[in-house]
C-alpha cells in the first residue's frame, strides 16, 4: 500500500526527539509498558513473591475501584491511577454508568479524585456498557493523558482540583469540587475526525518528545459488515501541551476487519527513529515520529488468510502492544477475546527494513498449536522474552532465537500481559489468580494467590511496591 494519499500532515508543532536515546522520555513520564519502547519489564527491587488478600499478609493497602477494570495502574512519585467505570460511586452527583479515571494516593491509597465520562448516546456499538475507561493513562510530570469511553484524548492536571486551582484554558467544567478532574485540554476524535469508534476507544498513549501518539480505534459497525468512516484517522500525532492535532493517517483505510484497540510503540533502530502503530487489518507500521510518512510494513497474517471472526484459520487482529528492543519489535497476533481462543502467532521482526518487509523482516516466529491468540504485551529481560495468550497458557522463549524453554498453565483466561521485575515474573488470569514465577530458563513457580476477581490488567511497580488492579479493587503490595 502506497503512502502517499493516506497520510495528512498538519503544521508541526516542534516536537523534539533526542537522538541516540531511543526516546525522549523523562524520569517523570511513565506510561502502558513503562516507557515508549512498552516492554513490561520494571527495575523495582523488594517486591515480595508471596501475599495473602485474606489475612493482609504484605497487603499495604487495598482501595474500591468500580464492578469492572481493563487500564493501569501505573504509579508516579506520589499517586496511582488507574482506569475503570463509575460502580465504586465515588462521586454521589455523579450517577450512572460513566467512564472513570481515578487518582490514589500512593504511599496509603488514600483516594484523590476522578474523571466521570457519561455514555455515548449511540450505545454499545461505540461505547460498551460498564466498560469505564480501558484506556492505561501516561503521565508526564503535572500532565496525565488517556483516550475516554467518548473517544476523546484528554490531558488532565494531576493533581485535579484538591489544590484549588482551575489550570489550563478549559474554564467551563462543571465539577470543581476536590474529587473532580481539572481537564486541561480534549481532543474530540469523532467530532473532529469523524472516528467511528467500535465497542470502545481505548488507546494508551504513547508520548514521545512533544507529541502524544494515539490509535483512534475507527473500526466497524453494528452489523461488522460496514465500515462507516473509511476516511477517518486510525492514528494520529496530538502536540501534548495544546492538545492540536500534529498530524493524521487513514491507514489502514477501508481495510479495517473489526476495532482498533492496539497501543502504538516508539523506538530508534539504527539511526532511524520510528512509532509502531499496530492497525486494524493486521499490519504493523513504522511512521516517522514528525510527519507520519511510512517507514515500513509488516503483515501478522498470511497471504491466503481471509477474515472471518472467531474462525480457526482466519486472519488474526492486533490488540496486543508492540515491544521494541535491540532493533527489533515483538508482536502477538489475536481477535476480540468474544471470538474465543483459535491459532496465533508471536513474531520477532527486524525494524531496521524499510517499504513492505513481510517476507524479509522475520527473525523468528512461533504460532498455530505453539502459540494461541492473544491480548497480551510481551515482557523482554536478560534474553528471555516472557508472553501469554488468551488460552491461559505463560511462555518463556530465548529472545534471539523463539526457542521456547517452559509453558504454564494457568488454566483460565488471560487478557493482561506478564510483568517482569525484581527477577520475577507476574501474569494474572480471569479466576483471579495472580501466579509469581522465579524468572530465568527454568520453570519455578514462587507463589499463586487469589485477588479475589478478576485481573484483566498487568501489574505495576514503583520502589517496593507492587500495585494490581483487580476488576474491583486495587491493591498495594509490599514486604513487611
Amino acid at each position: 500500500m502506497n503512502a502517499k494519499g493516506l497520510i495528512t500532515t498538519c503544521l508541526l508543532t516542534g516536537s523534539i526527539l533526542l537522538p541516540g536515546t531511543g526516546s525522549s522520555q523523562s524520569k517523570n513520564v511513565v506510561m502502558f509498558g513503562g516507557t515508549a519502547q512498552r516492554n513490561m519489564a520494571g527495575n523495582a527491587t523488594g517486591i515480595p513473591a508471596k501475599w495473602d488478600v485474606e489475612s493482609g499478609l504484605n497487603i499495604k493497602w487495598k482501595a474500591k475501584l468500580g464492578s469492572q477494570t481493563y487500564a493501569g495502574p501505573i504509579a508516579t512519585a506520589d499517586k496511582v491511577f488507574v482506569g475503570t467505570n463509575n460502580d465504586g460511586l465515588r462521586n454521589p452527583e455523579l450517577t450512572g454508568d460513566r467512564g472513570t479515571i481515578m487518582a490514589f494516593n500512593r504511599e496509603n491509597g488514600e483516594f484523590l479524585w476522578q474523571t466521570a465520562h457519561p455514555k455515548l448516546a449511540t450505545g454499545a456499538v461505540n461505547d460498551w456498557p460498564f466498560q469505564g475507561v480501558a484506556s492505561t493513562p501516561a503521565v508526564d510530570g503535572e500532565r496525565l493523558f488517556y483516550t475516554s469511553n467518548t473517544c476523546q484524548v484528554v490531558c488532565l492536571d494531576t493533581e485535579g482540583f484538591r489544590d484549588g486551582e482551575n489550570d489550563g484554558p478549559v474554564t467551563n467544567e462543571a465539577n470543581v469540587s476536590p474529587i473532580d478532574a481539572d481537564v486541561i485540554w480534549s481532543f474530540d476524535m469523532i467530532g473532529k475526525l469523524k472516528v467511528f469508534p467500535h465497542n470502545l476507544a481505548n488507546s494508551s498513549p504513547l508520548i514521545v518528545g512533544e507529541n502524544i501518539y494515539v490509535v483512534t480505534g475507527n473500526g466497524v459497525d453494528e452489523s461488522h459488515e460496514k465500515l462507516p468512516s473509511p476516511q477517518a484517522p486510525s492514528f494520529i500525532a496530538l502536540n501534548k501541551k495544546t492538545g492540536k492535532l500534529v498530524w493524521q493517517s487513514n491507514l489502514p483505510g477501508s481495510n479495517i476487519m473489526h476495532g482498533q484497540w492496539g497501543n502504538p510503540a516508539f523506538g530508534t533502530f539504527g539511526k532511524k527513529q520510528a512509532v509502531i502503530f499496530p492497525a486494524g487489518d493486521g499490519w504493523l507500521y513504522a511512521l516517522e515520529p514528525a510527519t507520519g510518512k511510512l517507514i515500513w510494513k509488516f503483515n501478522g497474517n498470511t497471504k491466503a488468510a481471509t477474515w472471518e471472526a472467531g474462525g480457526a484459520g482466519s486472519k488474526n487482529n492486533i490488540i496486543a502492544t508492540p515491544v521494541v528492543k535491540d532493533n527489533k519489535v515483538y508482536i502477538g497476533m489475536g481477535q476480540d477475546p468474544e471470538h474465543g481462543d483459535g491459532p496465533g502467532a508471536l513474531y520477532c521482526i527486524d525494524g531496521t527494513m524499510q517499504g513492505d518487509v513481510t517476507e524479509k523482516a522475520i527473525i523468528w516466529q512461533v504460532g498455530g498449536e505453539d502459540f494461541n491468540r492473544t491480548l497480551s504485551t510481551v515482557a523482554i529481560k536478560d534474553g528471555l522474552l516472557y508472553a501469554a495468550d488468551l488460552s491461559g497458557f505463560f511462555y518463556c522463549f530465548e529472545a534471539a532465537t523463539g526457542k521456547k524453554l517452559w509453558t504454564y498453565d494457568t488454566f483460565a483466561a488471560v487478557w493482561g500481559s506478564p510483568y517482569f521485575v525484581d527477577n520475577k515474573v507476574f501474569l494474572g488470569d480471569e479466576d483471579g489468580d495472580l501466579v509469581v514465577l522465579k524468572a530465568g530458563s527454568k520453570m519455578e513457580v514462587l507463589a499463586e494467590p487469589n485477588m479475589g476477581s478478576a485481573i484483566y490488567t498487568a501489574p505495576f511497580a514503583r520502589g517496593k511496591t507492587l500495585y494490581v488492579a483487580a476488576r474491583s479493587t486495587l491493591f498495594a503490595i509490599e514486604k513487611k
